[in-house]
């Protein structure tokens, strides 16, 4: 093929905005065969990734006889691997092993990641397989990745396997492993994993120190990050919106809002996360009426509330006690003020409130009201406020709600059967007994697991 004949080639391929371009450029492919020419298809799959068109470049690869080269597959698997494709990467993968072309160590790296994407850990799982079969087990940009592929699907024991398996691996494997255990809420084992780290000689970079910093807030291991907060400092990294959101969150779960408000301070760039993570610090450490002033002063500043925002007002709200407060908030987000309907985690910190500020009455209406079905989360709510207030006829209710919720919990049918008992009806309480010891169940910490159903709205993860 001639040199000015490939350019013009490129340059059609290059200046292509049309779907129906594209087809055509792929009819000439067939018929000129023109997929012998590694470059000029290299060109034509970027130009079907930049149109969203990948189905078309996949079809061309499929249909070249004798196989593309690996070069070519694994140029279509990049793009794949950031197009969020479902299905295409490992179809193309069996249609290589059909063919029986061998991939190369830049074959799986992209592979994978679009299976981690997915979480198709029985896919990956095979990959492995051919992994170790091919000899690239020790390649570590693809123990990375199936580290990553693992840690996506929640698979922490397999993705440990994994690391304890590489040499040497680098600040890229710790970081996926901190990040898997922060995700699948290990939080220990992932500070554990973070000081490993630092013993091994690893420079964290600002991935590692984000998530650590999650895990320290999910955990509430406020020496830790504050020592994270010092080497940032001692580092000379520039606190940009990423990692100075993650340590405002994480001082806000450990309490100390006041050092998360300096952060907050000393930032140039701050987005949504970064106010969320203030009011939600300042809802954590019940200071309702400041977490309002800074909900106030955010839309002032022409940040645009989120639905995490409106979760984390009420729920200040709600453990300041600022009913009327809470209930224009809430009424407004009704009336779509803030440009977006509440949703059931919106209502259940509403019905929170309500609970709390002894409005159970209009605590059980707005819950019949909501046009969703009430979570186990709002049922707990509810029965907390109304057994600490005394109304035991909701209590009943929401009790027997939670025991046909969640009809193997034994908790529920213990207050169930307090309930009773408090109201004289012994009946009942000793048929709730005896329906206990029908289902095999035993008395255990009883309503402590309530309790703590009610809190969940209020540790919103960012």
């Amino acid at each position: 093929m001639m040199p000015s004949y490939e350019s013009r080639i490129i340059h059609l391929i290059n200046a292509t905005t049309s779907p129906s371009h594209i087809r055509q450029i792929q009819s000439q492919f067939i018929h000129r065969n023109l997929l012998k020419n590694h470059f000029i298809t290299q060109h034509f799959i970027n130009s079907c990734n930049s149109l969203g068109l990948l189905n078309e470049a996949h079809a061309l690869i499929l249909c070249s006889k004798p196989p593309s080269h690996v070069f070519l597959y694994n140029t279509l698997f990049r793009s794949l691997s950031h197009s969020k494709t479902p299905h295409l990467p490992f179809a193309l993968y069996a249609h290589m092993q059909r063919a029986s072309l061998s991939p190369n160590n830049y074959t799986f790296p992209f592979l994978l990641k679009s299976l981690a994407d997915f979480q198709e850990l029985q896919k990956g799982q095979m990959v492995q397989i051919h992994v170790i079969k091919l000899g690239h087990s020790r390649d570590i940009y693809i123990q990375n990745s199936l580290m990553n592929l693992y840690a996506s699907s929640g698979e922490m024991g397999l993705c440990r396997r994994v690391f304890d398996e590489m040499p040497d691996p680098d600040v890229v494997s710790w970081t996926i492993l901190i990040t898997g255990f922060r995700n699948a809420e290990k939080y220990d084992a992932a500070l554990i994993a973070f000081e490993h780290m630092q013993y091994a000689g690893v420079v964290p970079n600002r991935v590692t120190m984000v998530n650590a910093l999650a895990a320290c807030g999910g955990l509430g291991a406020f020496k830790m990050g504050v020592w994270i907060h010092d080497f940032i400092m001692k580092k000379g990294w520039e606190l940009d919106v990423i990692l100075g959101t993650a340590l405002i969150d994480m001082y806000g779960k450990c309490g100390r809002i006041e050092e998360g408000l300096r952060v907050f301070h000393s930032m140039e760039e701050k987005n949504n996360f970064t106010w969320n993570a203030i009011i939600n610090g300042l809802a954590l450490t019940k200071n309702g009426e400041l977490a309002v002033w800074w909900f106030n002063r955010m839309e002032q500043e022409g940040f645009k509330f989120d639905h995490v925002t409106l979760i984390g007002v009420l729920s200040a709200c709600g453990h300041s006690g600022l009913v009327d407060t809470g209930r224009q908030i809430f009424r407004f987000l009704v009336e779509g003020r803030y440009g977006f309907l509440p949703g059931v985690k919106h209502y259940a910190c509403m019905i929170d409130l309500l609970t709390r500020a002894r409005c159970l009455d209009d605590a059980f209406k707005l819950l019949k009201e909501m046009p969703f079905e009430p979570t186990k989360s709002i049922w707990g709510s509810l029965l907390t406020g109304c057994r600490s207030h005394g109304n035991l006829e909701l209590s009943e209710i929401a009790a027997k709600k939670l025991v046909e919720l969640e009809p193997d919990n034994s908790a529920y049918y213990v207050v169930l059967s307090n309930l009773y008992s408090d109201m004289g009806r012994w009946d009942d309480a000793e048929k709730v007994r005896t329906l206990m010891k029908e289902r095999g169940m035993r008395k255990g910490l009883g309503f402590s697991s309530v309790e703590w159903e009610s809190q969940e709205q209020v540790s919103e993860v960012y």
